[in-house]
C-alpha cells in the first residue's frame, strides 16, 4: 500500500520519499528514483510528485485536479465538483458514495433472491430423486412378486423387465442428478460472489470501487437458475395372467419423464412392455 508523502524513501529509507512511482505504489528519492528509471523491469513506470498526490487511494479530476466525488448520469462518468459548471453544466448528477450504496444493495437483493430459489431447487429435486428412488425400489418389488407367482416359467421375463426399469429409470434419474450439479453449482457460485461482496463493503469508496461493485453485478447476473421441469414418476400396473401368454402377466410399468414430451409408447417383442413418456 502507498504511505503518506510525508515518508521517507522507501528504498533507501534515508532521504526524503519526494516522488511517487504509480506502478509500485512506492515512494523514492531523487537519486532512488534515477536508478529506479535506469533498471530494464522498471524503466517505463510512471512517477508523480508526492505532493500531488491524494491520500487514501482517492481519483483526481484531470482537469481541475480535485477529487471525482460525483458521476453525471447523462454521461455516464466520474466528475469533480467543478466539473458540474464546465461540460457538464445542466447535467443531472449523483454523489459516487450514494451509487455503492445503491448498487450494493441491488447485488445483495438480487444474490439474495437466486440463492434462495437455488436452495429451493436443490430440496425439491432432492425430495424427487428420494421419491423417485423408492417408487423404483416399489417397482422392482412389485415385477419380482409377480414373477415369484409365476415362477420358472416367467423368470426370463421379470428379468427382462427389471433390467428396462433400471435403464429407464437411471436416463432419468441422471437427468435429476444432472439438474442438481446444476443448481449447486448456482449456489456455489452465489456463495462466492457473496464473499465478494463483502470484501467490496470493505473496500474504500471511491470511483475504482464502483467498476469493482459493476462488474460483480455483471457475474450475478450471468447466474442461471433453470426452470424446473415435471419431475420423473413411476408407477406399476398389474395385468391378468393368462396361460397362454406368459409374458403378459408381467404386466406394465410407466415413468414420466423431467422434460414436458408428446406421449409415445414404445413396443418390445410384440406388446410386452409399454413404457408411457419415452421418446
Amino acid at each position: 500500500m502507498a504511505q503518506a508523502a510525508s515518508k521517507t524513501c522507501e528504498v533507501c529509507v534515508s532521504a526524503p520519499g519526494s516522488h511517487y512511482c504509480i506502478d509500485c505504489e512506492e515512494h523514492y528519492c531523487e537519486n532512488c528514483k534515477f536508478v529506479h528509471n535506469r533498471q530494464k523491469l522498471s524503466r517505463n513506470h510512471q512517477f508523480q510528485k508526492a505532493s500531488d498526490r491524494i491520500p487514501e487511494g482517492k481519483s483526481r479530476c484531470s482537469e481541475h485536479k480535485e477529487e471525482l466525488s460525483l458521476i453525471c448520469n447523462t454521461c455516464n462518468a466520474q466528475i469533480c465538483t467543478r466539473c458540474v459548471t464546465g461540460k457538464h453544466n445542466g447535467h443531472t448528477f449523483s454523489q459516487i458514495v450514494d451509487v455503492i450504496v445503491q448498487l450494493r444493495g441491488d447485488n445483495e437483493t438480487k444474490l439474495r433472491g437466486k440463492t434462495n430459489e437455488a436452495n429451493q431447487n436443490i430440496k425439491k429435486i432432492e425430495d424427487s430423486l428420494n421419491v423417485f428412488d423408492n417408487s423404483v425400489e416399489s417397482v422392482i418389488k412389485a415385477i419380482n412378486d409377480e414373477g415369484n407367482m409365476i415362477k420358472r416359467m416367467v423368470d426370463k421375463s421379470v428379468a427382462q423387465m427389471i433390467a428396462l426399469v433400471k435403464e429407464q429409470s437411471k436416463k432419468e434419474k441422471d437427468k435429476l442428478m444432472n439438474m442438481l450439479s446444476d443448481a449447486k453449482s448456482v449456489l456455489v457460485g452465489g456463495h462466492s460472489l457473496d464473499i465478494k461482496r463483502h470484501e467490496l463493503d470493505k473496500t474504500r469508496q471511491d470511483g475504482s470501487l464502483v467498476q469493482k461493485i459493476n462488474n460483480l453485478k455483471e457475474e450475478i447476473d450471468k447466474l442461471t437458475i433453470n426452470s424446473l421441469p415435471e419431475f420423473p414418476n413411476i408407477s406399476f400396473s398389474r395385468k391378468a395372467v393368462a396361460e397362454d401368454d406368459i409374458r403378459q402377466l408381467i404386466g406394465t410399468f410407466t415413468i414420466s419423464k423431467c422434460a414436458p414430451v408428446l406421449e409415445k409408447k414404445e413396443q418390445r417383442h410384440g406388446d410386452l412392455y409399454r413404457c408411457s413418456g419415452c421418446g
